[in-house]
């Protein structure tokens, strides 16, 4: 590592942490329905949202109507962006003529199910295959609902803590509003003017055909990239308007460029700490969960950064290594764009996975075994590292809840969180929600390794599964990993080498994506309903205080135990045991059967 990297690292978070309280403090005012400075601006957007859609602003609904709401919300969001995709050769704003032959209706489905669940995986190339008008109309409107969607759960589940006695959870209708139109939109707007001074196109032209200096032709794809660009870093969701996403010149030109497009990812979770903290009447409980996030941020982010620096050890021993670290000379730049280099590389791959953001620039694929294992671990934490926009504060409080229950086991107690008990059906919300996302990359991990298709993809022999990977052995598995840890845990982001745009992956990865959002939301809203019905107690000489450096370090140690123990058994088939075959000269033949032999 160099000190230049390790400062950029520094750098990038203290920015996130100086915007969390100020942010935090604007976004406790937005939803607690007081009045803030962007009130005379903004108000009649709101209030006419709320005419021409029915919605009683004071109206509040307990948590089996909110979820509803949620849930009818994200299934006319999904029929409206598949529809929009099977059409997109009758719309307007197509000057590349596409049709709907360039979406079948499996890809329309996984494509509809991610964007909706704010895990824009991309089984796809944007930019050729979806006109501008399905890139806006669906995509990047996706891109705020989604988002949108996550920041209401998360303040529902704080109200939970914060209220007493209550049956209710607040409006999601009016929660999804506020938070569209008072934080996405004005940050959003302004980061894509940012983006567009960077280099970031912005345009409705049709591609343009060009000659190289060879004499060969080239097309340039083009499109209205900045305004996708800007909720798609600042909503986590990760869907880049060209398939090369954040490595591609035109999202990301520039390491100007390169630095809010990374800040936007954790803007708003590490500020909504912040917001937790006013909404529950003690800013230290959010300190505290912003201090956890932080600590395991910098464990990732210096674990993959040192990987990735140091390089291929077989290298070292073949003599192109550097004196002073006998590593790879100049590290692994193999799949990072030299405009970024290691350092920068290595925090995207970080941060876009702590969140659930899927953005990328730089392959996955093509990092070292340990440095590839640090993005594929972060998301089987159920990324509650910062996290997505709402899934993060909501997962973390998950684990808040298991950290408790834990604590008091361990002093012979009822666990308390915020003046509430945490009884049984807490404890069984919490690990339902756990239990759903594990089995979900797990099974179909394990089916995708072993099923056979046709070579159209149909589940029919002879074509196994695994064959739609570019490698053999552990880094093939990882690759089949890492597809449904994405999936699951509504990230986006591709290990790459795998051909996913085939109908078994379409719909089981789809599937995936329903259950990492749904059947963990459901049972943590279930769980924020059973809290605001309860009174508070007062806190005593034996009450476990969650605001402190021991609790931090619970917190900390319950995500990586949990993520662990349950995922321990398949990394160990896959990143670990590369690593070491690595380290061992061992490596798998590309032309052999997906179970290898060592050469």
């Amino acid at each position: 590592m160099t000190s230049v990297g390790v400062l950029q690292i520094g750098i990038f978070l203290g920015l996130v942490l100086v915007c969390a309280k100020p942010l935090g403090a604007y976004m406790a005012r937005v939803f607690e329905g007081q009045r803030t400075f962007m009130h005379p601006v903004l108000r009649w957007v709101e209030l006419l949202t709320y005419k021409v859609a029915g919605i009683r602003e004071d109206v509040e609904q307990p948590w089996t109507q909110y979820t509803a709401a949620l849930l009818s919300f994200s299934i006319f969001g999904f029929l409206l962006t598949y529809l929009l995709q099977r059409a997109q050769g009758i719309l307007p704003f197509n000057p590349q003529h596409f049709g709907a032959g360039n979406v079948t209706p499996d890809l329309a489905f996984n494509t509809a199910t991610s964007f909706v669940t704010n895990t824009n995986w991309q089984a796809y190339g944007g930019e050729s295959t979806l006109s501008y008008f399905v890139q806006m109309a669906a995509l990047t409107v996706q891109n705020f609902a989604s988002a949108a969607a996550g920041m209401a759960i998360a303040v529902a589940l704080v109200r939970g803590f914060a209220g007493q006695e209550k049956r209710t959870l607040g409006n999601f209708w009016v929660d999804e509003t506020r938070a569209t139109v008072y934080v996405l939109l004005p940050i959003s707007v302004v980061a894509a003017f940012l983006f567009v001074s960077q280099g970031v196109i912005q345009n409705l032209s049709p591609y343009t055909d060009v000659a190289t200096v060879e004499g060969a032709k080239q097309t340039i794809a083009q499109g209205p990239v900045a305004s996708q660009e800007a909720i798609k870093q600042l909503g986590t969701n990760g869907g880049g308007f060209f398939s090369a996403n954040a490595a591609h010149p035109f999202e990301n030109p520039t390491p100007l460029s390169n630095l809010p497009s990374l800040f936007l990812i954790f803007l708003i979770p590490g500020a909504l700490t912040y917001t937790f903290g006013k909404m529950v009447g003690d800013t230290r409980q959010g300190w505290a969960i912003f201090a956890a996030f932080s600590v395991m941020f910098l464990i990732g982010v210096f674990v993959c950064y040192q990987s990735e620096q140091a390089g291929n050890p077989l290298l070292a021993k073949m003599g192109l290594q550097t004196a002073a670290t006998s590593g790879q000379a100049g590290g692994n730049m193999e799949g990072k764009e030299v405009r970024f280099g290691i350092a920068n590389s290595a925090l995207y791959a970080t941060v876009t996975t702590d969140a659930s953001c899927g953005a990328v620039n730089s392959m996955h694929d093509s990092y070292t075994p340990l440095g590839g294992l640090v993005p594929m671990f972060n998301i089987m934490t159920g990324e509650v590292i910062f996290g997505g926009v709402g899934a993060g504060l909501y997962g973390i409080l998950l684990y808040c809840i298991l950290a408790v229950f834990i604590a008091g086991l361990m002093v012979g107690r009822t666990p308390e969180y915020l003046g509430k008990k945490i009884e049984q059906k807490e404890v069984k919300m919490a690990m339902l929600a756990v239990v759903a996302t594990a089995f979900s990359i797990l099974v179909f991990s394990s089916l995708s390794s072993v099923v056979t298709f046709s070579a159209k993809g149909y589940w029919n022999p002879p074509g196994p599964a695994i064959a739609n990977v570019n490698n053999n052995g552990p880094h093939g598995l990882s690759e089949i990993l890492y597809t449904y840890v994405s999936g699951t845990g509504n990230n986006g982001s591709a290990f790459g080498g795998i051909g996913a745009n085939t109908p078994w992956y379409n719909l089981t990865i789809g599937l995936a994506m329903w259950i990492g959002r749904f059947l963990f939301l459901i049972p943590l809203l279930a769980a924020a309903g059973s809290l605001a019905a309860k009174k508070k107690i007062p806190a005593t000489a034996g009450t476990f205080p969650t605001d402190g450096p021991l609790f931090v370090g619970l917190l900390v140690g319950t995500v990586l135990i949990v993520g662990a123990l349950t995922f321990f058994p398949a990394l160990s088939l896959g990143p670990i045991v590369e690593h070491f075959l690595m380290r061992g000269g061992r490596l798998f033949s590309t032309t052999l059967p997906f179970h290898g032999i060592w050469s």
